[in-house]
């Protein structure tokens, strides 16, 4: 099992658990679509905590998965699945904090700025970072709208997207890519004290709230996706030399 899911004082705590990296395969995205659906319909619950094992939050997705696709269906069924997931912890009707635990790359990060607050372990050797544009990739029509969302201005955008840049926490803190760093003893009982914050509030207004804030981002994402055309990610994962950097960078993951 790559993640563990535990309730703890009526908040869901969704732990990524996929040594060596945390990656984000399968398995994962659907245990964190399971979660989200019972957060939004279990009344008890009051929102939902993200964090990892480890020194690393999450690296992305999972390198394995992404150069072993069987077929040009199996890579669009995949991202299909994933716009989806992603489109349903944007939207989650409850606060959801991400406790990032150490470094979050790529859609380790993308998971983060799907998020209502971002707390981050305060080691400035923690860094967060979006290589795809080094790697040959682009971004899905969702993980497009939530980045553009959660990083909020041009310089952000340009410093992460397009020049890939890799970010060390206090600057991340910096640029508002995340919202506090936390000493890594108190990271999960400040991330559920955050949640009881925003939601123990007479007829939890936040959750209205939250839903107009993000109405016409979420608005945004739906239509992308509904009107994606998937080519271009078969045409990506089925590139040579994609497949050849990201074999590259599996590699040095795995220390080889």
């Amino acid at each position: 099992m790559s993640y563990k899911t535990e309730i703890q004082d009526s908040i869901a705590v969704f732990t990524i658990d996929h040594p060596p990296t945390n990656s984000i395969n399968t398995e994962l995205l659907k245990g964190l679509e399971k979660i989200i659906d019972r957060v939004n319909a279990e009344e008890e619950l009051k929102g939902l905590v993200l964090t990892g094992t480890g020194r690393i939050f999450s690296s992305g997705f999972d390198l394995v998965t992404f150069t072993t696709f069987e077929s040009p269906e199996h890579i669009i069924q995949w991202f299909k699945d994933d716009e989806e997931i992603m489109y349903k912890l944007f939207t989650c009707s409850k606060p959801v904090v991400a406790a990032l635990n150490g470094h979050a790359s790529a859609a380790g990060l993308i998971v983060t700025q799907a998020c209502d607050y971002r707390m981050m372990v305060n080691d400035p050797n923690a860094k967060v970072g979006m290589p795809e544009i080094k790697l040959g990739m682009s971004l899905s029509p969702c993980h497009s709208e939530i980045m553009r969302f959660g990083l909020e201005t041009h310089r952000n955008w340009n410093e992460l997207i397009y020049q890939g840049k890799r970010i060390p926490a206090p600057v991340a803190l910096e640029m508002g890519i995340i919202d506090e760093l936390v000493d890594e003893t108190e990271l999960l009982e400040k991330a559920k004290a955050k949640v009881r914050e925003y939601i123990d509030t007479p007829n939890r207004p936040f959750m209205e709230i939250k839903a107009g804030y993000r109405k016409f981002a979420a608005k945004q994402i739906r239509e992308a996706i509904d009107t994606c055309d998937f080519t271009p990610f078969v045409n990506t994962f089925t590139n040579p030399e994609v497949i050849k950097q990201l074999k590259a960078s599996l590699a040095r993951m795995q220390g080889k």
